[in-house]
């Protein structure tokens, strides 16, 4: 009777394998992109969301020697994924700043991963191959990988570590793994390292791949199987223990928010594999940001989701003589793959959430296929149109759910907005969200927003410094200068803080204190630049020149291309009468920034004592097309046309 079974399923096996072989890898492919493209279309012009700016180059790493500090120069980039930078990097010199196309590669990559689900599967024989394919494709917990755009981390360290694991699968016909230092073997290792070196997460990759050739085979032979994954191991500790120290020590993964005892990461754990589960079965009410959970292993009902997951490990170990291989390789998949975001290692991302959508990329892949091929060898016993029409369904349903979260990538603002909606209590959507609203000029709902952050966390100093910039953009000089001062009481060694201080106290009137500051700034960060620009620009006002020479000075000196620096500079040595000397910083200001009408008219006054009244009169009309309400520059050109008039110097 058991053998029978076992052949039947064979049969059922066999045949799923030999229709899905009729269809065309490219095919697969194109379909699943272009399905995928109308799903997410709401988003497809959505621009850059929260660390987005981290990751797409900014304008001193966009030159050739930019690339080579990606890989080469500690700390040029925040995480050490370099395949990542670079592939920003190529997408920068391909799309500039049009978020189009890099929403564009990220689908396609996504809907590569999607196909190559399917090439696997149907290589493990697995029953309804496709199927968990399309669920993978379509399921809306991954829209927070695919529509946003630093998450490439995801879809390209994805297509990386499917194709690894595809091309390590020998053909079913063949137990055997594959020979130690064959082309194939270091193929996989050469795939293997690119997937690390997109996102290190994929550093599970040689568990991973020992549980699907269990699965496979049934067994683990020392040789065949965990002696030629050494390296890959070797590797992977290298890679995971590396990452680690990164986040907490240039990302930030440190501090009073991560104190968890290993009870309390026992719990967190459990909880989260419940969580992710959940969420693939009923993927409903899905978040940027989720509430962050209070972790406590002294209350007893905290071990329920561990206990439950225990529960369940157990059953699938002691049902696997009647239930298959499926169930427990599937759940270790999952658990496994899922380890770098369960709570034993601290990520930065744990501040505002224990839990992310985008955490699961590829570990969902245990549950769906497990789904999949359950549903498959269910739907043997109906016709054969039915149980396709029922999958359709599914996926359709998925399908559209997708594209309905895919609206909340439309634009930032609307990010945000829908993550308070869900969550208010998220400080993180609060702050980031009067980050968005302060660049659009809607000061006072900022200041709205920077409170209730505050309100929620008052030890937030970033969110602080932001409160005091947009009460000062907005008027409210006073509320300013004393949340300038609350930041400094929790960071004395902000030195922005510092510098803003300055500006406000410069504008309330208070000069000498704008002085004491500025300079207490460059104490703080004597590379500062713009301090140095601004107590520059101080000194110059007040005819203190020398000392403003000296700052403007060693501020072009730290920022070559700062365009009021140089203008400003320009402007102390026209007021020496050192025309010779001005002329040449206010040609380079209005050559780092020819939008300047300010320095465009001083360049033309330079021009002008230089006896130039036709290149003055150019700088004049320039200045005024950019302002026509600049009083001054239309002055200098009235008297510069008189003068040219006159054969003279205005």
């Amino acid at each position: 009777m058991g053998e029978s079974k076992r052949a039947l399923a064979r049969g059922a096996i066999a045949a799923d394998a030999s229709a899905a072989r009729a269809l065309p890898l490219p095919l697969v492919w194109g379909g699943f992109a272009l399905l995928l493209l109308a799903v997410y279309g709401p988003a497809l012009h959505g621009g850059l969301l929260w660390d987005d700016p981290d990751f797409v180059p900014k304008p001193a790493m966009r030159g050739w020697d930019g690339l080579f500090r990606i890989w080469f120069e500690h700390g040029a980039i925040k995480q050490y994924y370099p395949l990542t930078y670079s592939a920003f990097w190529f997408e920068h010199r391909l799309f500039g700043d049009d978020t189009l196309g890099y929403h564009v590669v990220n689908v396609v990559l996504h809907a590569f991963n999607a196909t190559l689900v399917w090439r696997i599967l149907r290589r493990l024989a697995v029953p309804g191959a496709l199927f968990a394919a399309a669920l993978f494709a379509f399921h809306p917990v991954h829209v927070e990988s695919v529509a946003w755009i630093c998450e490439l981390k995801n879809t390209l360290s994805g297509a990386f570590y499917l194709s690894a694991l595809f091309l390590a699968l020998a053909p079913a016909e063949d137990a055997a793994f594959l020979p130690m230092a064959s082309r194939r073997w270091w193929s996989v290792l050469l795939l293997f390292f690119g997937a690390v070196l997109s996102k290190a997460v994929t550093a599970t990759f040689p568990a991973a791949l020992l549980v699907v050739l269990w699965f496979r085979d049934g067994k683990l032979a020392w040789r065949r199987h965990v002696l030629l994954l050494t390296p890959f191991f070797a590797l992977a500790l290298a890679a995971g223990g590396f990452s680690a120290w990164m986040e907490r020590t240039q990302v930030g993964a440190e501090g009073p928010a991560f104190d968890l005892d290993v009870l309390d990461r026992v719990v967190l754990a459990g909880r989260a594999l419940c969580f992710y589960a959940g969420k693939l079965v009923w993927p409903a009410d899905l978040v940027f940001t989720y509430p962050r959970w209070t972790i406590d292993a002294a209350e007893a009902l905290a071990w329920v989701f561990p206990a439950a997951c225990v529960l369940v490990a157990a059953a699938s170990f002691l049902l696997r003589a009647r239930l298959g291989r499926g169930p427990l390789a599937a759940l270790c998949f999952f658990a496994g793959t899922l380890f770098p975001a369960l709570g034993f290692v601290d990520v930065f991302p744990f501040l505002y959430s224990f839990v992310a959508d985008h955490f699961q990329y590829l570990a969902s892949l245990g549950p769906l296929a497990l789904l999949a091929a359950g549903s498959s060898v269910l739907a043997r016993r109906v016709p054969l149109h039915a149980g396709r029409a029922a999958a359709a369904v599914v996926v359709s349903v998925l399908a559209f759910l997708a594209w309905r979260e895919a609206h909340e990538y439309s634009d930032v603002e609307t990010l945000y907005r829908t993550t308070l909606a869900e969550n208010p209590a998220s400080w993180m959507a609060h702050s980031n969200l009067g980050v968005e609203l302060a660049k659009a000029g809607k000061h006072a709902e900022a200041i709205e927003h920077y409170r209730a952050a505050l309100a929620l966390d008052p030890d937030l100093h970033q969110t602080r410094f932001n409160l005091a910039n947009a009460l000062k953009a907005h008027g409210e000089l006073d509320a300013a200068i004393a949340e300038y001062e609350r930041a400094l009481a929790t960071n004395p060694r902000g030195y922005e803080v510092e510098n803003n201080l300055a500006l406000a106290l410069d504008e309330r009137g208070d000069a000498d204190g704008a002085v004491a500051h500025f300079e207490q700034s460059i104490e703080l960060e004597p590379r500062f630049a713009t301090a140095h620009y601004n107590l520059g620009a101080l000194h110059s006002r007040r005819n203190e020149l020398e000392r403003a020479e000296q700052h403007l000075a060693r501020a072009v000196e730290l920022a070559p291309d700062y365009a009021a620096a140089w203008n400003a500079l320009g402007i102390v040595y026209a007021k020496r009468e050192q025309i010779a000397e001005a002329l040449p910083r206010f040609e380079r200001a209005v050559k780092l920034d020819p939008g300047n009408a300010e320095a465009r008219n001083n360049l033309g006054l330079a021009l002008g004592k230089r006896g130039e009244l036709e290149a003055a009169e150019r700088q004049f009309r320039e200045a005024l097309r950019l302002k026509p309400d600049y009083a001054n520059a239309r002055g200098n050109l009235e008297r510069t046309l008189k003068a040219r008039a006159k054969g003279g110097k205005p």
